[in-house]
């Protein structure tokens, strides 16, 4: 299992992880994705499988999944690195307090490995939030500090309020079809040490290949949500979807496992699919032990290089 030291630290993790958000899906109303006794049985089939970190949140279900994966976790901790992350609502020092208490209680721990700002508020200085965030890395509730989705002017700003201390990780959108973050974002975290931690490397299940049209993708439970229901958008991914099939192909492996590959090979880069069952999270793991070539690499890169996506998918029709 192939592992990585997150912002060169002692905080070793395996190169991918298993986003915990679905596991809270059904306190937002989208309609039951897993029940209880499902979710927990992905999560130890997960640490069965030698992936040993989980990412949750403190909004995910309102609290539902980090409860869930206190009950997982409850004879394993010790085996586990726990990422969650605060709301971008509750950066003020005294609703971090709130807030992380409410975490270290729904996740009945004493300390969590890794705690990341969801997303940065225009509201709350940030030299303010770093400053309580520190204090409590001082204290032991917090091992080490990440952030999530926030723009490089932000993440200076946030670093310099931190400092001495350090910033290990920045939880960002990353896979083959929404690449932006290569602009400014991924140069900046690799000079200065900070990892990236992809979420939605699968593009919300479009790399693994199984719509063969837009129309599909609309009546899925986000319809009009969802960036590739757009018919435009879909068909600029089908071009990658091409490539990525026929790599598979003669991979012998599933075009999910190609395009997790293709991000766990970059250099300061993890991610964290979700599993809707048992069999997605081997799909998951079977991106471990191969190797992408440096001409299959260029191949996946030249097809998504040039996609110019609408912002949203706006119709049903």
């Amino acid at each position: 299992m192939e592992k990585a030291l997150l912002g060169k630290t002692d905080l070793e993790v395996t190169k991918i992880g298993l986003g915990a958000w679905q596991f809270g899906e059904p306190a937002w109303g989208w309609g039951t994705t897993h029940s209880e006794k499902e979710a927990i049985e992905i999560i130890h089939q997960a640490l069965d499988l030698g992936i040993n970190w989980i990412d949750t949140a403190e909004v995910y279900g309102n609290g539902i999944s980090e409860e869930v994966v206190a009950k997982a976790l409850k004879h394993r901790r010790k085996e586990v690195v726990i990422a969650t992350k605060v709301s971008g609502a509750h950066l003020r020092p005294v609703d971090i307090q709130k807030a992380l208490e409410g975490s270290l209680r729904r996740l009945k721990t004493d300390y969590i490995d890794l705690y990341q700002i969801h997303w940065p508020s225009y509201y709350v200085p940030l030299r303010d939030t770093m400053a309580t965030l520190s204090e409590w890395v001082n204290v032991g509730h917090i091992r080490y500090v990440g952030v999530s989705n926030f723009p490089v002017s932000l993440l200076k700003e946030a670093a310099e309020a931190f400092a001495p201390k350090k910033i290990i990780t920045h939880q960002v959108r990353y896979n083959l079809l929404q690449r932006e973050i290569e602009r400014e974002i991924l140069p900046y975290c690799r000079q200065t040490g900070i990892d990236i931690i992809a979420y939605s490397p699968l593009a919300q299940g479009v790399l693994t290949g199984k719509y063969d049209s837009h129309l599909k993708i609309q009546k899925g439970p986000w319809g009009s949500l969802r960036l590739f229901a757009n018919e435009g958008n879909f068909h600029q991914a089908k071009g990658v979807l091409e490539v990525m099939q026929k790599i598979a192909m003669e991979r012998g492996v599933e075009p999910a496992q190609v395009a997790l590959r293709w991000l766990i090979q970059k250099e300061g880069v993890v991610a964290i699919p979700g599993a809707k069952s048992i069999q997605q999270l081997i799909t998951n793991v079977g991106a471990f032990g191969w190797s992408l070539s440096q001409e299959e690499t260029e191949w996946l890169d030249t097809a998504s290089a040039h996609l110019s996506l609408t912002a949203y998918a706006l119709s049903e029709d």
